[in-house]
């Protein structure tokens, strides 16, 4: 038999002064899931704690019978968050840093996206910020957070890109890092968990185009459950969430 692992370690006092004055609101999307989320609760808990970042894991779980929608989900967590944390990180459960290098500090000068196009396994164009972004709350509320019509699997970041800079914010990214496409553990098995890459009625025509109207403004939704929970010793907070849809503005947020 194995060892069983150490438990993770216990959050710091806050008047620990090592851990400085910040703390981060760990925001991650997520449906059904569950061996990804089993491993990252733990895993990403150790991390953060060994670098003294003072942090809290939302597992923000989408319990609705619509498309997934990473953005809104998101958006939820920023609201829901609390103001005992004053960033976030929009972060993937399916991604794990392995270099103890990588900055999960307050990104104060800007966006910082840790998993960057020269370190991320599979996404490597000049304008990519998935993955890992970490923001301050002030600066995610200057973007008006992230589109909500972007129902299935991707372009929601290339939209989030055009709002950063609209809202006239640099994107920084790591430096000094030297195990580029080895930095991080993708646990995403393609052949077993299929994206939901299909695109209904004019989703094809609206993916491409910048939402002004909509972002933290109108996301519509319910929280069906809140819970506090542990994995192998770390805390994390599961939000089972009900997202909204309006079928006149987004009709590809079902596939009836």
């Amino acid at each position: 038999r194995q060892p069983c692992p150490p438990p993770a370690p216990l959050q710091p006092p806050e008047d620990e002064p090592s851990w400085g004055p910040h703390r981060l609101a760990l925001l991650v999307p997520f449906r059904e899931r569950f061996e990804e989320l089993l491993a990252f609760v733990p895993y990403m808990h150790r991390f953060l704690s060994k670098k003294r970042i003072r942090h809290h894991i939302f597992i923000l779980n989408q319990v609705d019978h619509f498309r997934f929608n990473r953005a809104s989900l998101i958006n939820v967590g920023f609201l829901e968050s609390g103001n005992d944390t004053d960033y976030i990180a929009m972060h993937d459960v399916d991604l794990l840093p392995l270099n103890e290098h990588l900055d999960y500090s307050f990104p104060e000068a800007g966006p910082f996206h840790v998993a960057s196009p020269e370190l991320h396994p599979l996404y490597h164009y000049k304008t990519y910020v998935g993955g890992i972004l970490l923001l301050t709350k002030q600066h995610y509320e200057l973007c008006n957070g992230m589109s909500n019509r972007f129902w299935g699997w991707g372009r929601e970041d290339d939209e989030f890109y055009r709002r950063i800079k609209g809202a006239g914010l640099q994107v920084r990214r790591p430096s000094g890092i030297t195990t580029g496409y080895e930095t991080f553990q993708h646990l995403h098995d393609p052949a077993w968990r299929k994206r939901d890459q299909k695109r209904i009625a004019a989703q094809k025509q609206e993916q491409f185009k910048v939402d002004r109207e909509g972002g933290l403004n109108n996301v519509r939704y319910r929280i069906e459950s809140r819970t506090d929970l542990s994995v192998a010793g770390a805390p994390c907070t599961v939000l089972n969430i009900l997202l909204d849809c309006d079928t006149n503005e987004t009709p590809w947020c079902t596939f009836g």
